[in-house]
């Protein structure tokens, strides 16, 4: 299962890092995305919940 968050798709990203002298290399920007315990549809089951969705309670947690 990749780490994407299930509330709002949210997942990894790419950009580059520029070094001191602009030199450009491809890197990639992970979403802050945390396994918790939710209930969905009654039930109780396990995902992926970016730290955003978390704090602005757009899931029920179990």
């Amino acid at each position: 299962m990749s780490r994407v968050c299930i509330v709002c798709n949210k997942g990894q990203n790419s950009g580059n890092n520029v070094s001191h002298s602009h030199r450009k290399t491809r890197r990639t920007f992970k979403a802050n995305v945390q396994k918790v315990k939710i209930v969905k549809e009654g039930k109780v089951e396990t995902a992926y919940v970016c730290a955003r969705c978390l704090k602005s309670d757009k899931v029920e947690r179990a």
